[in-house]
């Protein structure tokens, strides 16, 4: 990343917590079975720069989120199913609101599955699962995921789709903007061979930071958010308004921005309740294209 991407502009607009609607755990830190040569905090299986969340830990925090307002919970990481407190996690993220698990599915365990699809079924709230697969096919996902990647993933979510939940597929966009229907269209005939007959698909937006400064590019000098452009935006368009992630380090801001030593604000979520500068390259592709970290068109949040 150039030394302008990373250089903060001291009249940079801020943005408040208007409330805290989303609670994220990065549950898994930094570690993951794959390295994804996109990946935007570089997570890898060597990468411990964040640990794991404990069990213990995260109940404490859901604790606190009732106190403060939290109505849904994101899991993410690295890979969340590599920790090993992962399935006992969700099921207590079910006593308090609606969950959703951000994984690449590729790590999956059947007899996991059934305890999650058991404890969806007990509880009021639901469960979600968002997969990771970046492209239709091991031709374009296997470059940016690893070898074998696709065939594991897509095995994944058949396992998902026969306990009867209904997992978002999201994918980085790698490949030219005019293919986007062509990848879609493609992504839904491979699912339907394995069961998933009208799934839900999300396309994302490459962020310039992490691995994906590496592979490609940083964000530029004039990728900024100027106080001109927040005239009349609706701030709840960006996550640092309405959520925060709680890491092994502390809370932060978000779940993107992690790298950034100022992205860390408290040990707290009461103390974390603050306004936040929007002074990075990430903070423009959120401005550009919304809370892109939360779900699409979610079902209920209760059943």
């Amino acid at each position: 990343m150039s030394t302008a991407a990373q250089t903060q502009s001291p009249n940079c607009p801020t943005v408040p917590l208007s409330s805290l609607d989303e609670l994220w755990f990065q549950v898994a830190g930094t570690r993951c079975n794959l390295e994804c040569s996109h990946c935007f905090i570089s997570c890898s299986p060597h990468n411990d720069k964040f640990g794991y969340l404990s069990l213990k830990t995260v109940r404490r925090y859901l604790d606190e989120s009732v106190e403060q307002g939290v109505r849904e919970y994101y899991f993410t990481g690295g890979e969340p199913f590599l920790n090993k407190e992962m399935v006992s996690i969700l099921e207590a993220a079910l006593e308090y609101g609606p969950a959703t698990v951000l994984t690449n599915a590729t790590v999956f365990k059947r007899e996991w599955i059934e305890r999650l699809r058991a404890a969806e079924d007990a509880s009021t709230f639901c469960l979600e699962f968002r997969v990771s697969i970046d492209g239709p096919n091991s031709e374009t996902n296997d470059p940016i995921r690893g070898e074998g990647t696709f065939e594991r993933a897509v095995r994944g979510v058949g396992m998902l789709v026969e306990e009867g939940f209904l997992p978002i597929i999201t994918m980085t966009r790698v490949w030219d903007d005019g293919d986007d229907q062509r990848v879609l269209a493609e992504f839904r005939s491979i699912l339907a061979e394995h069961g998933y007959t009208r799934p839900r698909l999300k396309i994302l937006p490459r962020l310039k930071i992490g691995a994906e400064a590496e592979r490609t590019e940083g964000y530029g000098q004039f990728e900024r958010i100027t106080h001109e452009m927040m005239e009349d935006f609706d701030v709840s368009d960006l996550v640092c308004n309405h959520s925060r992630v709680v890491t092994d380090k502390g809370v932060a801001v978000c779940p993107i921005l992690l790298d950034t030593p100022a992205a860390i604000l408290s040990e707290t979520l009461a103390d974390s309740k603050r306004d936040f500068p929007l002074a990075y390259g990430a903070c423009f592709t959120c401005y550009q294209f919304g809370a892109i970290c939360t779900n699409p068109t979610s079902k209920p949040m209760e059943k």
